[in-house]
């Protein structure tokens, strides 16, 4: 869906990375969506990736990031090597709030279970994503659609949301939230 909606708003060629589903699925898929031509599907590993160096002028991840990225060095060794200079990163997942940072295992686990070391906070993703001579700049921050994305989660017939609505309350609300991270990456200087 966010290849989708990216290659519809921005006309720009997308290369929209899964590990979950098939390349040959997704581009059924785009081809009906309209969008077959501008979309490359593709099935890898955010660890073994087979991009080009500096290939992407931006990177959109939405919801998978806490997966594979959680140790520092990461970004600095898997991503950033595909970045274009003056290229932009924005990601969003979900995450701890501030006030929680380090207890992930014992707050979350209940609802988690062994996947509760994946959430951590805005601060403590800006320094696993750490700094760089071509890191411009990274912010972190909670963001504002929480609620929302939440209520609308909550109201569908879902086994996963039937399951995470005995958790809400207790678990989700006080201790979750959704980080956005950006980065920017610096613009070669030529001497």
């Amino acid at each position: 869906m966010t290849s989708l909606v990216i290659a519809k708003e921005t006309k720009g060629r997308v290369f929209a990375n899964d590990l979950w589903i098939r390349a040959e699925e997704n581009r059924e898929r785009f081809v009906r969506w309209g969008v077959g031509e501008q979309v490359t599907p593709v099935c890898e590993d955010a660890n073994d990736l087979h991009f080009e160096k500096k290939q992407f002028r931006a990177l959109i991840s939405v919801d998978s990031y806490h997966y594979f990225a959680g140790s520092k060095g990461f970004f600095q060794e898997k991503i950033l090597p595909f970045m274009k200079d003056n290229g932009e990163v924005l990601i969003g997942i979900p995450g701890l709030k501030d006030e929680y940072t380090g207890r992930s295992n014992e707050l979350l686990s209940d609802w988690l279970g062994e996947d509760a070391h994946m959430f951590k906070s805005p601060k403590l993703w800006k320094e696993l994503i750490g700094r760089n001579d071509r890191i411009q700049s990274v912010k972190t921050w909670e963001m504002d659609c929480f609620s929302k994305a939440w209520d609308d989660w909550l109201a569908t017939d879902n086994p996963y949301a039937n399951s995470d609505r005995k958790h809400f309350e207790a678990i989700i609300k006080p201790y979750t939230c959704f980080v956005g991270i950006y980065v920017k990456i610096k613009t070669e200087v030529s001497i």
